[in-house]
């Protein structure tokens, strides 16, 4: 049998789940801006996008556990039980994958209300792909549903995409609900959603390309750091897709500059660029971001206040 077209996949109408992954913001003198955390979450929450804490985005390689935990109560008590959160276990190159200390951040997430999203690790992300799916069936047993998580190695030096049988893998654990997918590659995205199609309809296919965000257009939902600059926007844009609104295209071509932009090479400084948004909206105070996170030079601003006047959120 032929491999369908993608644009045979194309779904007008259909009506998008969006997650954004919340950045945290900090101050000029490096601490976290906690104000300006539950602002950002608070916006997000009142556009009706699922928040993703302690995600990439909200710098949880680099913030420590106390500061992870804060995150979560935040969310809890601003989102109640519509949020997800990474569970994030720090470990290093070589060391073995650890299903206690995952199992224990899944279990935190969860008694919080939130899904916990399993986040990679190095010892994770060192399994052969049939390791791989049985330490998600082994983390299934102490969750009742979770996110599954492809992160590539643009993002994080150990990122990993699977082969798409380990992802067949991932569709018959019943507590995974769905998988992120961040290759940045439409055509492995595209071969998840025909595996999907085929064998759980209900299983979410949550895009986090940010080079692509119009994947939502062939069945992908999103859960994407870009969301981050602008969920209010990326609401509007979702629910003119499912109104068969033709304005859609305009507003997701603005936004897919602005994630053009944003997230060109080196990909993690996505980051400087969302703190450069939010505060050139007026949502977060300051646009410094903590040590570890990649430059951007200081020109992004001007073309970033461009985008943003384009989009007619700053005047």
């Amino acid at each position: 049998m032929a491999t369908p077209h993608p644009t045979d996949r194309l779904r007008p109408g259909r009506r998008i789940t969006g997650c954004a992954a919340v950045l945290l913001p900090h101050t000029a003198a490096g601490e976290v801006d906690w104000p300006g955390f539950e602002g950002v979450l608070a916006r997000t929450v009142a556009a009706g996008l699922t928040p993703a804490v302690n995600m990439d985005t909200g710098y949880v390689q680099l913030v420590d556990a106390p500061t992870r935990a804060r995150v979560l109560a935040i969310a809890a008590q601003l989102a109640g039980t519509g949020f997800l959160a990474g569970a994030f276990v720090a470990d290093r190159a070589g060391d073995r994958y650890a299903p206690h200390a995952y199992a224990a951040e899944m279990e935190a997430i969860a008694g919080a209300g939130g899904v916990p999203v399993v986040f990679p690790s190095h010892g994770l992300n060192a399994l052969d792909p049939t390791a791989w799916v049985a330490a998600h069936e082994g983390l299934a047993t102490t969750c009742d549903r979770f996110v599954g998580f492809e992160l590539g190695p643009m993002f994080v030096p150990y990122g990993r995409i699977y082969p798409l049988e380990a992802y067949r893998g991932l569709l018959a654990i019943g507590a995974c609900i769905g998988a992120k997918h961040s290759s940045l590659s439409r055509r492995q995205e595209w071969d998840r959603l025909e595996l999907r199609d085929a064998e759980r309809p209900d299983f979410a296919v949550f895009t986090g390309n940010d080079l692509a965000i119009d994947m939502v257009c062939y069945g992908s939902d999103y859960l994407l750091g870009l969301a981050a600059f602008a969920p209010d926007l990326f609401a509007r844009r979702d629910a003119l897709w499912a109104a068969f609104d033709p304005d859609f295209y305009e507003l997701n071509d603005q936004l897919q500059f602005l994630g053009a932009f944003a997230f060109r090479d080196p990909v993690p400084a996505y980051r400087r660029d969302a703190a450069m948004f939010l505060q050139l909206r007026g949502w977060i105070a300051s646009d410094a971001v903590p040590d570890g996170v990649p430059a951007r030079p200081e020109a992004d601003r001007e073309v970033l206040a461009s985008i943003a006047r384009q989009l007619g959120v700053v005047r």
